[in-house]
C-alpha cells in the first residue's frame, strides 16, 4: 500500500493538469468545482467554473442571486438538479453560518446536495482533513489495481471501496494523494484500452495488461432501465411574441422553461395540434436513464385549447432559462 501511494503521488506531481481550483484552500471555490465536474468534462467544466466565480466571486453573491439567473449561468450542463442544489445549499451556509463554509466533515455533509464524495473532497482539498475520495475514476484505479470484483452499485461494495480508499489516504497530506488518484484515473487507468506499458504501476497492478480483465472492471452488477418519452411541442407565436411555458414538479429540467408541451405515449400527432400546427423539426434527446424523442410543431392559432402558458417578447428569450433540447431547436 505504501508503494502505491508513494508512485502515485509522484506520478500527479509530474503529469498534473494546471487547473484553478486546485490552487486554492477556498472551500467555496473548491465545491463550485466538484459540483460542475459532477458528470462533466473538465474541458466542459472549466468555463462553467470561471463564469460562476466572476459572477458570484463570494458565496453569499450565489446565496443571494435568483434561481433563474442561476439556472441560466448554468444552462447547457444539464442535470439542472446540481444547479438548484448549489443555489440552495449556498443559501443554507449563508444563514446558518453567516456565509463561511463549515469546517468540518460531518458539518459538511449535511449540507444539501453534499454526498460523501464531495464531503471528502471539500475536507480534504481546503482543510486538508483525511477523507478520502471515491468517484468513477478511483473506483476504477482501484478495482483494476487491487483485482476487486466487488459491484460498485451494490450497497457493500460501495462500502469495501470507501473502506480501502480510507486505509490508503495519508495523514500527512490527504489532498495530494486524493487528487492524485482522481488525475491517474482521468488520464492513465482510462476506461478504454489504458496504456499498461507507461503505467507506473504495472508491475504490481493485477489487472496489468489483461485487456479482458480491465474491460470488466470495475464491475456493476445491472444496467438502468432506459424510459422511452415522446414530447410533442408547440412553437407558438402571434405578434412579435412567443408562448412559454416553466416545468414543475420532480421532472427532468424542473423550473427550466420551455414551449408548451404534450406528452404522450406515442410519436402520433396530438389531436390538439391536427388542424392548427405544423410538424417542422424532430429529434432524439439521450438523458442517462431516459430516451426522449422530441417533435416540435409551429403554429400561429393562440386558441389551442389544453395549454397553461404566457406569452412573452421575442426578444426576451435569451433571458430565460432553457434546457438542451429547447437550444437544439433553436439551433435548428
Amino acid at each position: 500500500m505504501a508503494d502505491f501511494v508513494l508512485l502515485i503521488s509522484d506520478w500527479y506531481r509530474l503529469n498534473a493538469r494546471e487547473l484553478p481550483w486546485r490552487n486554492t484552500k477556498n472551500p467555496y471555490f473548491i465545491w463550485l468545482s466538484e459540483v460542475i465536474l459532477q458528470q462533466t468534462r473538465v474541458d466542459q467544466g472549466l468555463n462553467y467554473y470561471l463564469k460562476f466565480i466572476e459572477n458570484y466571486p463570494v458565496l453569499n453573491d450565489l446565496a443571494n442571486a435568483d434561481e433563474a439567473s442561476v439556472l441560466k449561468l448554468w444552462q447547457g450542463l444539464g442535470y439542472y438538479s446540481r444547479a438548484r442544489n448549489l443555489h440552495k445549499t449556498a443559501q443554507q451556509v449563508r444563514d446558518e453560518y453567516g456565509g463561511e463554509f463549515p469546517q468540518t466533515y460531518p458539518e459538511i455533509i449535511q449540507l444539501k446536495g453534499i454526498g460523501p464524495y464531495t464531503a471528502a473532497a471539500i475536507s480534504s482539498f481546503a482543510f486538508d482533513l483525511p477523507h478520502a475520495v471515491v468517484d468513477g475514476n478511483v473506483y476504477r484505479v482501484l478495482s483494476r489495481y487491487y483485482g476487486m470484483d466487488e459491484a460498485i452499485d451494490s450497497g457493500p461494495g460501495k462500502k469495501l471501496f470507501q473502506e480501502l480508499a480510507d486505509s490508503l489516504i495519508p495523514a500527512s497530506d490527504p489532498a495530494l494523494f486524493n487528487q492524485a488518484i482522481m488525475e491517474f484515473g482521468a488520464m492513465q487507468c482510462v476506461p478504454n484500452n489504458p496504456d499498461c506499458a507507461s503505467c507506473v504501476l504495472s508491475t504490481s497492478c493485477a489487472s496489468a495488461f489483461n485487456l479482458e480483465l480491465i474491460r470488466k472492471r470495475p464491475y456493476k452488477k445491472g444496467k438502468t432501465k432506459v424510459r422511452k418519452r415522446y414530447f410533442h411541442y408547440l412553437h407558438l407565436e402571434k405578434d412579435q411574441q412567443i408562448a412559454l411555458d416553466q416545468r414543475t414538479g420532480k421532472d427532468v429540467w424542473e423550473k427550466l422553461y420551455e414551449f408548451p408541451l404534450i406528452e404522450s405515449e406515442s410519436e402520433s400527432v396530438p389531436e390538439a395540434f391536427k388542424d392548427s400546427a405544423d410538424l417542422c423539426y424532430q429529434t432524439k434527446h439521450i438523458l442517462s436513464h431516459q430516451h426522449i424523442y422530441a417533435y416540435f410543431y409551429k403554429s400561429t392559432d393562440a386558441e389551442i385549447e389544453g395549454f397553461d402558458f404566457k406569452f412573452i417578447d421575442k426578444k426576451d428569450l435569451p433571458d430565460y432559462p432553457i434546457h438542451r433540447l429547447m437550444e437544439k431547436y433553436l439551433e435548428h
